[in-house]
């Protein structure tokens, strides 16, 4: 064997980020590499590097010190550091082209709970029975817009209904620009529509409530049983959760995929663009209102209330826009907040760090 065999054959066996969806063109400073997140343990990351799947773990003066960078989150791209054969060292959260998140379910968060990151695409997933909402569907349409991802709804467990049509028109009448595929992994309804969206280098997320189908869809697009699949109870359509945690799946035609739980609540978080471009109908009609100052509460002349009279809207439309509103309003309250007081703890930071470094050079005679 000639003496560079072996670093030939270890060439020839890295792997590629761009296939994993990595777009960027910036040069990497030295020393470190790029890895792509593809799942997340508590405090540890597991992420795909060009050596394959590797762990890593935040480096914490940049992370919980000084706060300069948000933590990564499943399909973040970061910068990484080799350290022996230990866990590597992230140390930066590089941009992000999309971001999809929730307001925190924990009430004691209060702050944005991470989903995913750098996504082309959001399944909005929601089955043909007792799941089917569409509260709910404009909910995730909204925070998918505002993602800068696009939205896909997928109406799962098509074979289990005789008629669906209904519920078809319903999700596209609320769907806008979004494509709206009945499917069904028993007998391959809408199979091929769903391929389409599944492209080399690009990534689409499933999003729904446990139960609606999301693993059994992974595993036939995968063609393995990735993951376990758990009954629906009759009561209610509803199932416990089979995802326990997010993760990142590379498909075979080198698609990927990003695998949630089941999420049962999906609290707004800043989404005023996403909430116009999904209720557009509606602030349109506001435009024309008699009043500017209207309220919609029965004032004279009002656009909303006469399109709900006739039609053209539906009531729940309206009230669905007004609740989303106010809890759009009351997150971008709470980030603002958020954002002020990170932006003090990082002065605070940074005068330490200044003082810490002027003791030093006063203790060395500078």
């Amino acid at each position: 064997m000639r003496v560079g065999a072996r670093n030939d054959e270890m060439e020839e066996n890295l792997i590629d980020i761009k296939d994993y969806g990595y777009r960027g063109d910036e040069t990497v400073p030295d020393g470190l590499g790029i890895g792509r997140v593809t799942a997340v343990h508590r405090e540890r990351y597991e992420l795909v590097s060009k050596n394959g799947t590797v762990f890593g773990k935040l480096k914490a003066g940049i992370y919980y010190h000084t706060c300069e960078e948000p933590f990564p989150t499943v399909g973040d791209f970061v910068y990484i550091r080799s350290v022996g054969d230990g866990d590597c060292l992230i140390v930066k959260t590089l941009p992000r082209a999309s971001f999809f998140a929730r307001l925190d379910p924990d009430p004691k968060g209060g702050k944005h709970q991470a989903v995913a990151a750098n996504i082309d695409t959001v399944f909005i997933m929601t089955s043909l029975n007792h799941d089917f909402n569409v509260g709910r569907l404009e909910r995730y349409l909204a925070l998918s817009r505002q993602s800068k991802a696009k939205p896909v709804i997928i109406l799962t467990k098509a074979d289990l209904v005789g008629d669906y049509e209904t519920e078809k028109a319903i999700a596209i009448a609320v769907a806008g620009d979004a494509p709206v595929i009945p499917v069904s992994v028993v007998d391959g309804t809408g199979l091929d529509e769903v391929r389409k969206f599944l492209l080399p280098g690009f990534t689409v997320v499933f999003l729904g409530m446990s139960g609606v189908g999301k693993s059994s869809l992974l595993n036939n697009l995968i063609g393995d049983e990735v993951m376990s699949v758990k009954a629906v109870r009759e009561s209610d359509s509803r199932g416990r959760h089979t995802t326990t945690h997010r993760q990142l799946f590379m498909l075979p035609n080198s698609a990927m995929v990003i695998d949630t739980p089941g999420m049962r609540t999906m609290g707004m978080w800043e989404a005023d663009e996403g909430l116009s471009q999904t209720f557009a109908d509606v602030e349109a009609l506001a435009y024309n209102c008699r009043f500017a100052d209207c309220r919609h509460e029965g004032e004279p002349g009002c656009a909303i209330h006469s399109a709900i009279a006739n039609g053209d809207i539906t009531d729940g439309h309206w009230q669905n826009y007004v609740k989303l509103k106010k809890e759009t309003s009351y997150a971008e309250q709470k980030a603002e907040h958020i954002r002020i007081k990170s932006a003090r703890n990082k002065l605070i930071a940074m005068e330490i760090r200044q003082s810490k470094a002027y003791g030093k050079r006063k203790r060395n005679g500078h």
